[in-house]
């Protein structure tokens, strides 16, 4: 099983949703940059839990750095950060390993792992694994000190109107349900001439890590598919100073996979959470038959409430990439 990507900035993951401890072990981290577990607080604390439509399991979710910085200064060796799970409730999926959830990858998880393949929480699929990305998400942002992020969410259950989205998650909690939607990265100071021609571009970087997030279904750049509908002189960004600033952006600051030095813009689009409390008919091996499955469990009715700022670290992570490599 490969959980590492990256070979500049190479994040590997270990554990589970459910097991004693889950952890990020990142190798190219420059020796010299301040790092303190005090510096994880505030990202973390932007992924909790504990808003209305998000789930009520709630972890301390306390960074312990082991290995890897030295007198709150990086070493340049290998960079470990731990959590521990303090508040699991195992019992609740005993029979999905016979009564597939659907949507969710209890049933590829057996096909390719075998039986015993660990699916309490949702094992190493789990939203719970999205802690590990903020962190590395931390350290990103400090090796790429000149940039700044900011994330929000421009969309939940195909609403863009974001006085709606609380009555839009309460609405879907109430029937047992869950609602997806969009969040929008918007990176700026990223510089110019990261990335490159093809397969390093900006854009494969950065999608290969959304993608690795679960439930992300799409990335988009730019003015994305909406940009499509326009005509070249309608969508061409204009250069307006020597700088290269441009009067639009529909490009996302990135040409010919490499950035201009315009806003990096980046759009997610992220499915309902599977895990409902609604009965689904669905496939018992048990059995042999199509049976009604009512999910156990604390899950969250719209994981996007808790997805900004893991789409925000993973974009510093691949900009961590790019810029090591030069």
């Amino acid at each position: 099983m490969n959980n590492s990507f990256g070979r500049y900035f190479n994040i590997s993951f270990y554990g589970g949703s459910h097991t004693e401890s889950l952890g990020v072990i990142i190798t190219g981290v420059p020796a010299g940059i301040a790092l303190a577990e005090s510096d994880f607080e505030a990202d973390i604390d932007r992924r909790r839990s504990g808003a209305k439509g998000t789930t009520p399991r709630r972890e301390g979710d306390v960074p312990h750095i082991v290995s890897g910085v030295a007198d709150g200064m990086t070493t340049g060796d290998t960079l470990e950060i731990r959590f521990y799970n303090e508040n699991t409730r195992s019992s609740d999926y005993d029979r999905l390993r016979n009564h597939p959830r659907p949507s969710h990858a209890d049933l590829t998880a057996r096909h390719k792992y075998g039986e015993q393949f660990d699916l309490r929480g949702g094992g190493i699929f789990s939203g719970r694994m999205t802690l590990l990305f903020v962190a590395a998400g931390v350290v990103a942002k400090k090796i790429t000190s000149s940039a700044r992020y900011a994330s929000r969410i421009v969309e939940i259950g195909g609403t863009t109107d974001s006085s709606q989205f609380e009555a839009v998650v309460a609405a879907a909690q109430r029937d047992g349900d869950s609602v997806g939607g969009v969040i929008e990265c918007v990176v700026e100071g990223a510089g110019r001439d990261l990335g490159e021609p093809f397969f390093d571009s900006v854009e494969s970087v950065a999608a290969h890590l959304l993608f690795s997030v679960p439930a992300v279904k799409g990335v988009e750049f730019g003015s994305g598919f909406a940009g499509v509908r326009l005509r070249g002189s309608e969508r061409n960004d204009r250069i307006i100073d020597s700088n290269g600033t441009t009067a639009t952006n529909h490009e996302g600051g990135i040409n010919g996979g490499i950035t201009n030095g315009n806003p990096i813009v980046v759009r997610v689009a992220i499915k309902p959470t599977p895990s409902i409390a609604q009965p689904q008919n669905t496939y018992n091996f048990a059995s042999q038959s199509v049976e009604p499955l009512t999910i156990g469990g604390r899950h969250d009715a719209c994981i996007v409430l808790r997805a900004a700022v893991v789409v925000e670290a993973v974009m510093a992570i691949a900009l961590a990439q790019l810029k090591l490599s030069l």
